[in-house]
């Protein structure tokens, strides 16, 4: 099991990658105690059975680079495989910028072939490469050094037998023409706009009913402050203060470092020096918000006039659809998607793309009364009117 320790070793086997197809990657990484992942190990694998064609790649080591890996994900004649790519994928933008292409998820990819939704590196590893993962050093430290032996070979499975895993999809995949599905779906992955957190837009995430204007004035700028104290000093936004706590400052609009003190769900270290500074400007803020810029609640949803049998009829289109195509019906269509459809929405995830193919169309002349819906033996059948 070998480890790559320095930028030259890495560099090495980075331009023999290059004689390949594809690689597959994985990380390990850690978050309960920054605001980004700290990357504690990177594993790669090329096709091949020698020790030579898996490694694992130490970003810990003082005097190794990672510019020749990010040199090789920029290098469109080699397929990156990872599974489940999004927090992968947002270390290595983070850190560098960079977005490995051409991109291959095998778990979008299974997901398009009818292996369900979501679905687990450990379930494709059992019926694909027909394995069992040792799960035992899954929640490790991985930054302690060194490396166990049972960490690396659990770290190196990722990897080894994710060769076999995307040489099977690859070729369900091109045997199935839906590689226009899966390309669609990447769409997010591949989008730097994925990895951006704007301050912002932080005050969205944060769960109220109270949709007074003024209220939500102060939530805003108490989660634009908390995420810009977390990311400038790199500690999880919960080490700042939680959204309960948020939520409760901006109900008492604390005016007084005082007032701060008569909380009760903010962490002691926020009612003084620069979070508590920071709390009380951004509370000031949010009371001088002109009522023009005050933020509002998305409340469209609950004001959609939903067809309960509309939506009925589509939970049954969307079902024979699902079981038509091998493919999980959340991945189609999800309940929310259906509502608005039922409540004549059109701007709706499943009535565009490949989704439009496979049921959104459908979807549509069913709620035009241009189809019904029919029993056939033991499926569901679609009749023109």
């Amino acid at each position: 099991m070998k480890t790559l320790t320095t930028t030259e070793q890495l560099e090495q086997f980075c331009t023999r990658a290059r004689q390949f197809d594809y690689v597959t990657v994985d990380t390990e990484f850690l978050r309960e105690r920054t605001y980004y992942s700290k990357l504690c190990l990177v594993q790669l694998a090329v096709p091949g059975t020698g020790a030579e064609d898996a490694v694992l790649v130490d970003p810990l080591a003082g005097d190794l680079s990672m510019a020749p890996l990010y040199d090789l994900f920029r290098d469109e004649s080699v397929v990156k495989v990872f599974h489940a790519a999004r927090q992968d994928l947002e270390i290595f933008f983070v850190d560098a910028g960079v977005i490995p292409a051409p991109l291959f998820d095998t778990q979008v990819t299974a997901m398009v072939c009818g292996f369900g939704e979501q679905v687990g590196y450990e379930t494709l590893v059992r019926k694909i490469a027909k394995e069992q993962l040792d799960k035992t050093s899954r929640f490790t430290d991985w930054s302690r050094r060194p490396l166990t032996d049972a960490q690396k070979k659990y770290a190196l499975a990722d990897v080894t037998h994710l060769r076999d895993i995307y040489e099977f999809l690859a070729r369900k995949l091109a045997q199935s023409d839906r590689q226009k599905w899966v390309t669609e779906e990447l769409q997010v992955l591949t989008a730097p706009e994925t990895y951006r957190v704007s301050p912002d837009e932080a005050w969205k995430r944060v769960k109220t009913r109270n949709a007074s204007g003024r209220f939500l004035a102060i939530v805003r700028e108490l989660a634009r402050f908390r995420e810009e104290y977390a990311q400038a000093r790199d500690v999880p936004r919960s080490r700042v203060y939680k959204d309960d706590a948020l939520v409760e400052l901006a109900s008492t609009k604390p005016a007084t470092h005082e007032d701060l003190s008569r909380s009760r769900l903010l962490l002691r270290e926020a009612r003084k020096g620069e979070i508590a500074d920071g709390i009380l400007k951004a509370v000031q803020a949010g009371l001088n918000c002109p009522p023009e810029e005050m933020p509002k609640l998305d409340n469209s949803a609950a004001k959609m006039q939903v067809n309960p049998a509309l939506a009925d009829l589509l939970r049954v289109l969307l079902k024979a659809k699902s079981e038509s195509f091998g493919v999980a019906s959340k991945l189609i269509a999800s309940a929310s998607d259906l509502d608005m459809i039922a409540a004549g929405e059109r701007d709706v995830p499943a009535l565009s793309g490949w989704r439009a193919d496979v049921f959104g169309l459908d979807a549509i002349r069913l709620c035009e009364g241009k189809i019904a819906l029919a029993a056939k033996g033991n499926d569901i059948c679609t009749v023109e009117l």
